[in-house]
């Protein structure tokens, strides 16, 4: 990536608040993927290790393709630049909290 567009590093901090986030997902997938072989030891965590792996790493390159869309934006038009949305990036959010939310109920009501 050039230069910053701005001398606050507005963008460049969100990205690295997401590449946290990423990090943070792929250690919450790893320890639970270990949980579940002590939890359910007849279930299939292998599958389930091979479903919620690539979470982060979409998480990652969502979030850095964004990143570079919104620099180029602010680049090309300043302040009145219509930047991209971040639809995807909330949706694997909210499914990153459902699937929290699943494997608590499943883990203290089952």
């Amino acid at each position: 990536m050039s230069a910053p567009f701005d001398s606050g590093l507005q963008v460049e901090r969100t990205e690295l608040a997401w590449r946290r986030t990423a990090l943070s997902l792929a250690i919450a997938v790893l320890v639970a993927a270990r949980l579940c072989v002590f939890a359910f030891p007849d279930a299939p965590w292998p599958l389930y290790l091979a479903l919620a792996s690539p979470a982060p790493f979409a998480v990652w390159m969502l979030a850095r393709r964004r990143t570079a869309a919104v620099d180029r934006a602010l680049r090309r038009d300043g302040d009145r630049a219509m930047l991209p949305g971040a639809r995807p990036l909330l949706f694997l959010a909210g499914a990153a909290c459902a699937a929290g939310v699943a494997g608590m109920l499943i883990t203290f009501v089952g």
